[in-house]
């Protein structure tokens, strides 16, 4: 057997390395092995329950200040000794994280082949998304195995000519892992989102899924959206707002100061991905600086306004499922207006970021990495385990 260790520390890496997982667990060589890091403890067992999963090891990294700083010296040793005692062949990391930075560093150190998921997203701008533009393509010089998204992410690693390794365009294995809890369609779970519906069916009004927490929009931008989202409660008595607050202290402070006492808008604790699977698929609108929703949202043809000046996933804006309108009050008060005004919805299942098969196409490229028979390429369609 050949241990192939898929780190996780965040809930959308959870999400993400979830069907490789899946993909994995009737391999004859190839045995997975999930590794939950602690950046974010909860939310990754949380993510990974939704599809029957848990963690198998699951670090302990106590943090004081909770600088990126500090979380990078704690995990780059905790790996490490992981990988002392497991010696596995393949370190997977996904995406642009610090546990994806320290899991990546920790493999070279010791010559473990290193695979990025989600490979060769880029804005070009290392202040936008900070720090994740600058951890991406850190990873990038040392993976030997780019499994890109997109044509667009396989060319931008083409012409950063990175050290021979072979890139993969694969689709994003979030289109997988939203297909899989969409099919199961599980009813609401928490009680907010349980009362919420109700009260949807009950007036037939409309959802508008907001999502913010990307740290270069903390300060005045943050406070901009905040307002924004207020004003367009304030314009159209028919929506609800769902607001899922991210755990960060500095914008759990600024979203309930700016939005708490608002009748129609509805700030609660992360819900779990079922949940969220949920509220995606009933929203009329969704406004986020997250970067997985823009890659969800196509699945359901939900239009969705980018909070950010940059994104790294144009594909869904060149497709015409997403729109970037930056922190600006007025663009974003206009752009949700048309959306709303003209009860847009987009054809469903025409999502640019994948058709549901990227972690057999994960699968079958690691097969290659470790050196196995094209025999081995031939994967059994996935299912949540019941």
């Amino acid at each position: 057997m050949k241990e192939v260790l898929l780190l996780a520390g965040t809930r959308p890496e959870a999400v993400k390395i979830a069907p490789v997982a899946l993909a994995l667990a009737d391999h004859p060589v190839l045995r997975p092995t999930i590794v939950h890091s602690g950046q974010h403890v909860g939310m990754v067992e949380q993510a990974l329950n939704a599809f029957d999963l848990k963690a198998d090891v699951v670090l302990e990294v106590p943090r004081i200040t909770g600088s990126q700083a500090e979380l990078l010296s704690r995990l780059v040793p905790a790996f490490d000794e992981v990988l002392r005692v497991r010696d596995p062949a393949v370190v997977v990391v996904q995406g642009d994280t610090t546990t994806a930075l320290a899991g990546a560093l920790a493999a070279f150190y010791r010559g473990i082949a290193v695979v990025h998921l989600e490979a060769g997203l880029r804005t070009g701008d290392l202040g936008g998304p900070f720090p994740e533009e600058g951890t991406r393509q850190m990873i990038a010089r040392i993976a030997a195995l780019h499994l890109a998204p997109t044509d667009d992410a396989a060319s931008a690693l083409v012409s950063e000519a990175p050290p021979v390794a072979e890139i993969v365009v694969t689709g994003n294995t979030v289109v997988d892992a939203v297909r899989l809890v969409a099919e199961a369609d599980l009813p609401a779970r928490d009680p907010v989102l349980v009362d919420l519906e109700a009260q949807l069916d009950a007036t037939g009004g409309r959802l508008v899924l907001v999502t913010v927490h990307r740290r270069e929009s903390w300060g005045a931008p943050l406070e901009r959206v905040l307002h924004a989202v207020r004003a367009l409660a304030d314009r159209h008595p028919d929506i609800r707002v769902l607001l899922p607050v991210h755990p960060n202290p500095t914008v759990r402070t600024a979203v309930r100061r700016v939005l708490g006492d608002h009748g129609r808008i509805v700030v609660c604790e992360p819900l779990d991905y079922p949940d969220m699977v949920r509220a995606l698929r009933r929203s009329s609108l969704i406004m986020t600086d997250s970067g997985g929703l823009q890659e969800e949202a196509p699945t359901f043809g939900v239009p969705v306004l980018v909070l950010r000046s940059t994104t790294e996933r144009m594909p869904a804006v060149d497709a015409g499922c997403a729109w970037l309108v930056g922190t600006d009050v007025t663009r974003i008060l206009a752009e949700a207006g048309w959306v709303l005004g003209s009860r847009l919805r987009l054809p469903p299942g025409r999502n640019p970021f994948g058709d549901g098969a990227a972690a057999r196409r994960v699968r079958a490229a690691l097969e290659r990495l470790v050196g196995l028979p094209v025999a081995f390429s031939t994967a059994l369609p996935m299912r949540i385990p019941s």
